[in-house]
């Protein structure tokens, strides 16, 4: 176990307006801390970057108090024991667990998760077997509802959420179909991860290629992006379809208002339902969530495509702007330590 005693962190410096920059960010040093009683030490191996982070940082009411300014920053990863005062932990055991933006964290043990490398590696642990995966699996199932041989479409179809949400509905039996930027990720999505048709929303009309690939409409949408996207796909739904409000990365930057669906009478036309949802509120059920991804992982249904970036606590800033950039394929995970 490292012998280290400094314990570099990022900490919020200012509310970003649109796209953080450098001035919102400030580098701290701190001793690594000791674990009180019924606390566990870990230092971190990797950490999840997610477009949620963006919204973490901004002042105001949401479903998670936002970053305070001068507090580390929020993020969950995957981090190795290294003491423990709690007897259900020993040294080197693999955690997960929400320990921010630094290289070592002390947590009440509650708080931590164990992680079984049988399952799935680490960087996997932080996508489909993480949050990510249980964003995708509770989002489209126990809100979107999708039944075999219905049109799934899922907007961010590239993304940690969007890939595993495009082969669940195909596991589930019905025709996936995905929206994403460039070429090369929407091949890949086809290729790769065995959707059925992919949209380029820089390459042409979105509006035709729903057309194109969703004759029937659209009965199930996974939205991760919102904005035009959102309502071109409401345009296109089909009768009691069920749009899934997982996210809006499209507005996260903006520095005026969000401006709201256009198109949202065809939810009263189409006799439709657009839910937004927590992936929190599912947490007493994530284990049998991961056990049977885990599953489907191994026979090989399920692909788990990860984005790992080198560079520690250092390169937090500029690789969690890879999100907002569209530069990531599969889920973003920057390495702190070797794992």
């Amino acid at each position: 176990m490292s012998t280290a005693t400094v314990n570099h962190q990022l900490r919020l410096a200012a509310r970003p307006v649109g796209l953080a920059t450098d001035a919102d960010w400030r580098f701290t040093k701190e001793p690594v801390p000791a674990p009180a009683a019924g606390q566990v030490q870990v230092q971190v191996l990797a950490l999840s970057l997610d477009p949620a982070m963006r919204g973490w940082m901004n002042e105001g009411r949401s479903y998670i108090a936002p970053v305070a300014i001068g507090e580390v920053m929020r993020a969950g990863g995957i981090g190795r024991v290294a003491e423990s005062r709690d007897p259900a932990f020993a040294p080197w055991d693999l955690v997960g667990g929400l320990f921010g933006a630094q290289e070592w964290a002390c947590l009440p043990a509650p708080a931590l998760q164990k992680i079984d490398l049988r399952l799935g590696t680490v960087p996997q642990w932080l996508n489909v077997l993480g949050m990510p995966g249980m964003t995708a699996y509770f989002g489209l199932l126990d809100v979107g509802r999708p039944e075999p041989g219905q049109t799934v479409v899922v907007s961010g179809a590239a993304g940690a959420v969007g890939q595993t949400v495009g082969q669940l509905a195909k596991i589930k039996g019905c025709r996936a179909v995905g929206i994403a930027g460039g070429a090369a990720k929407c091949d890949r999505v086809v290729g790769e991860l065995g959707f059925d048709a992919c949209i380029d929303y820089k390459a042409g009309s979105v509006r035709e290629g729903l057309k194109q690939h969703c004759p029937q409409g659209v009965d199930v949408y996974f939205d991760n992006v919102g904005g035009e996207i959102l309502d071109l796909v409401l345009a296109k739904l089909a009768p009691k379809a069920r749009v899934v409000i997982c996210g809006a990365i499209s507005q996260y930057n903006a520095t005026a208002p969000v401006p709201g669906p256009k198109n949202y009478l065809s939810l009263l036309v189409h006799r439709a339902r657009m839910e937004g949802f927590v992936v929190f509120d599912y947490a007493p059920r994530f284990a049998p969530a991961v056990a049977e991804l885990a599953g489907w992982l191994q026979d090989g249904r399920l692909k788990s495509r990860e984005d790992v970036v080198d560079g520690g606590i250092a390169a937090f800033p500029r690789t969690l702007n890879r999100l907002f950039a569209g530069e990531n394929f599969g889920k973003l995970v920057l390495r702190v330590a070797p794992f």
